[in-house]
């Protein structure tokens, strides 16, 4: 369904998704063009769709760096939750961080070294906009071991996607299932298009490319593209 205002998140929703760039102004140019969005100079870093936050493109201050997509999990306390997370055996790549008065951000990988980032609210809640057109819709977590998988996010946001009121926005697949068995697990971004192929199309024509043409999942229809910068993400056409 729909959302036109922002709301606040239950833990392990979620609720933000940010790029991180070497050409800001390069990904204005290709996500605005390809969604939609615009970048208002007093919103920046955020990326709106119909006057409403869907996204950030922040600039890559590391070379080495990945240029990727991220993202970020709700919850009430990220100090509280990066601690979980570790004694559940994964990592802590940057410790729960103020950022400024917009909230709190870590960043933290699974057991199998799947990066996602954490967001604990404070005047940024996460998504203004989400399941719409040109907004973030879905994230899939590519693992080695999807069993392992379920058993670590379930024991930390059972509730949020295993639980009677449920309606998660986050699946879990075998990375070999749509790449390279030697790619390491990770976590795809999906943003929701009207047509697929058609997204594609303009995908390749701003300049970035597919790695993945179009295919068939119980949740629609996927293709798996990056951008002109090397950023992958997935487009999604919804089958309802």
């Amino acid at each position: 369904m729909a959302e036109n205002r922002a709301s606040r998140y239950v833990e392990g929703v979620p609720c933000w998704v940010d790029a991180q760039l070497p050409d800001v102004e390069a990904g204005k140019r290709f996500y605005g063009e390809l969604f939609g969005w615009s970048f208002p100079e007093d919103e920046e870093p955020y990326a709106l769709k119909d006057g409403e936050r869907v996204a950030a493109l922040v600039p890559k201050t590391d070379g080495r760096m990945p240029t990727v997509w991220t993202v970020y999990f709700a919850t009430p306390d990220a100090v509280a939750l990066a601690r979980r997370i570790r004694d559940a055996g994964g990592q802590i790549v940057t410790a729960p961080v103020p950022s400024g008065e917009e909230g709190t951000t870590a960043l933290v990988t699974d057991a199998e070294g799947a990066v996602f980032g954490l967001w604990q609210a404070g005047a940024h809640p996460g998504f203004g906009r989400r399941h719409e057109e040109g907004t973030f819709v879905w994230a899939e977590l590519y693992a080695r071991d999807t069993e392992a998988a379920n058993a670590f996010y379930g024991g930390l946001f059972h509730d949020a996607l295993f639980g009677p009121d449920a309606e998660p926005d986050f699946g879990r697949a075998p990375v070999a299932g749509v790449f390279s068995a030697v790619m390491p697990p990770h976590f795809l971004v999906h943003f929701r298009v009207a047509d697929c192929a058609a997204a594609v199309d303009t995908v390749l024509r701003l300049g970035g490319r597919v790695q993945a043409p179009p295919f068939e999942t119980s949740y629609g229809t996927v293709a798996v593209v990056t951008d002109n910068q090397g950023a992958s993400f997935a487009v999604l056409e919804r089958a309802d």
